[in-house]
């Protein structure tokens, strides 16, 4: 899954592998993406995650050196796109639409045609490249979730 983006970069779209960790966490440092490396984001439930048939995990890396990521999962009728960067100096190069498209198609070739995506109210840049894509804001619909472990 090689091509040619703007600027003459050659970005390779890749399933992620477990020795790319290190990197992800760079790239999620970087963007000030929160994660919580002693919960869901541990390398260790990291590697577990990329060995499930419903976590499709992928980079974009530019010779050898991961460029950007995006992980999604699906639940057998729609898709969820969880986590999706781009390193600062390779943004606005159609990478994050190549690793949004790898991962719909992935989701397609299963019967997969819904994909959804979370997106905190502050991360406007994220707002901005899923609705060029085509994707639809819901203002009425409100995010419950219930985590086992969560300090109050």
């Amino acid at each position: 899954m090689k091509s040619k983006e703007k600027n003459n970069i050659d970005v390779v779209i890749r399933k992620m592998i477990i020795k790319d960790y290190d990197p992800l966490i760079a790239l999620w440092k970087e963007g000030n993406i929160p994660y919580r490396p002693q919960g869901r984001d541990s390398k260790k439930n990291i590697r577990w995650q990329l060995q499930q048939p419903n976590c499709l995990y992928f980079v974009a890396e530019d010779e050898g050196t991961i460029v950007g990521a995006i992980l999604g999962t699906h639940d057998g009728r729609k898709g969820w796109i969880n986590r999706l960067i781009i390193t600062s100096s390779y943004r606005q190069k159609g990478i994050a639409k190549r690793l949004i498209k790898e991962f719909e198609n992935q989701l397609a070739s299963v019967g997969i045609h819904i994909v959804a995506c979370l997106i905190e109210d502050w991360n406007t840049a994220s707002m901005q490249v899923f609705k060029r894509l085509g994707y639809t804001k819901h203002t009425d619909i409100l995010y419950f979730s219930k985590r086992k472990n969560r300090k109050t």
